[in-house]
């Protein structure tokens, strides 16, 4: 008994080893901070932007008008190319993804520090400009940061790479989030965001670290007006040239609609129900950030067991059913516990979402074209989203009531569930897997 006791302690010991080892890979933890410098802007323009907002007297509908500077996110594929294509004069030595990550990187910098300087109270116009142009910095830098990612991690690393991705991006978006506040309760917004501008080093960091992804080592030619046009454009044929590319883009498109609803509008939440900056700071950043931490590790580790199609079904659901949380917070109203387990859980699913969602979308991009193709889906799978809570989610609120918003958010994540459903049935989303989920070692499209 005692032998057999000790064979399943070391079994069990192995089997964690083995868990955990995958983070430990240079590319995984490379992939991590990459994910720091990513989160960050984002938040400086979202529950950030959106909490001064709030605290300078600015009504609701301005405010929900704010979720279209991340429009600019959306519309990245349009530029994208040109991270793919255009060789940087000097700095272009250390490689294609080098060169941009520091330009996009010291660019993104002066956006927030612009940002910092601008007063709402005073110039909501002003405001305004400086948040889109924060915007089109972040979207840039994701465009550079992403494509370096997937060219770094092999297939079989897809799931944890982006498992630490996640971690990075939203220890990135929560510190930037908390360091906001906290600075902001002592000082003044002004010098908030000037100390969040530090977060946006990380990533040039790694890639001065690590250097040009081993897959991205081709040499850069002088081209011809043709093969630049060819370079724009060949992305968007390679994709739509797929079995089912037009489903998947369909898919991508209404997946997160529910999602991006909600969780733009969850500060306004906790401003009307009277939460203090510090209990935000307490639930929305300590629990949402360990509940976090777990969801992206059993993310990895139900990829790894289940494989692409089954883990990202369950990430859809969750997703969906996290809305509820928040439609039973908003009845519960002022309730640290309410809060608590609403952030939790919300931050679990996203966590473990963001894994599985995120290594599918990494998988369904060509290794030629990683920076255009990956700024398309990522792009795509917000803009309803972002565009609705734009336009309408503020009204809505208004009309509706917190509940009724967040019950509605539920509904409109169930079409994305049915249609990936029929698309795993029909084979569709092995059909649609580029070549980053195909070439080196592992397959994406193999059950776990």
């Amino acid at each position: 008994m005692a032998a057999t006791s000790e064979t399943d302690a070391t079994i069990e010991k192995k089997g964690l080893m083995d868990a955990i080892k995958p983070y430990m890979e240079k590319e995984s933890l490379g992939a991590f901070f990459l994910g720091v410098s990513s989160g960050f802007p984002f938040a400086l323009i979202a529950a950030t932007l959106t909490t001064r907002l709030a605290q300078d007297g600015i009504e609701k509908s301005t405010i929900t008008a704010f979720s279209l500077a991340f429009l600019v996110y959306n519309f990245k594929f349009l530029w994208a190319w040109i991270v793919d294509g255009i060789k940087i004069p000097v700095l272009g030595r250390l490689g294609q993804r080098v060169s941009w990550m520091l330009v996009i990187g010291v660019l993104v910098i002066a956006a927030v520090f612009n940002l910092a300087l601008a007063n709402p109270a005073q110039d909501i116009v002003w405001t305004a400009t400086a948040a889109v142009l924060v915007g089109l910095a972040g979207a840039s830098y994701d465009i550079v940061i992403d494509a370096y990612r997937i060219e770094t991690l092999k297939p079989y690393q897809l799931g944890t790479g982006s498992g630490m991705s996640q971690y990075g991006w939203r220890i990135g978006a929560a510190g930037a989030g908390a360091v906001a506040l906290i600075v902001a309760a002592r000082f003044d917004w002004h010098l908030a965001y000037m100390a969040c501008a530090i977060f946006a080093l990380p990533a040039m960091l790694t890639a001065l670290i690590l250097g040009e992804p081993a897959r991205r080592k081709v040499v850069q030619e002088k081209r011809s007006l043709s093969e630049s046009f060819q370079a724009v454009i060949g992305p968007f044929q390679e994709f739509f040239r797929r079995n089912g590319a037009w489903l998947v883009l369909l898919f991508i498109l209404v997946h997160k609609i529910g999602d991006t609803l909600a969780n733009l509008t969850f500060r306004l939440l906790f401003d009307d129900l009277g939460f203090s900056n510090d209990e935000i700071a307490l639930y929305d950043v300590g629990v949402g950030f360990w509940a976090l931490i777990v969801g992206v590790f059993v993310g990895g580790i139900i990829y790894s067991r289940l494989g692409l199609k089954r883990s990202v079904l369950i990430a859809l659901i969750l997703m969906a059913i996290s809305n509820l949380s928040f439609a039973l917070l908003a009845a519960a109203g002022h309730s640290n516990i309410g809060m608590a387990s609403a952030i939790g859980f919300e931050n679990f699913a996203s966590g473990y979402g963001g894994v599985v969602v995120v290594a599918y979308f990494s998988a369904l991009c060509d290794l030629r074209f990683t920076a255009a193709q990956y700024a398309l889906i990522s792009a795509g799978a917000s803009i309803v989203g972002r565009f609705l809570t734009g336009t309408t989610a503020g009204r809505l609120i208004e009309v509706m009531g917190y509940v009724n918003f967040y019950l509605l958010t539920t509904l409109a994540a169930l079409p994305g569930i049915a249609l990936f459903w029929w698309m795993m049935r029909t084979g569709l989303v092995d059909a649609a897997i580029g070549s980053a989920g195909k070439v080196g070692e592992g397959d994406a499209r193999e059950e776990g």
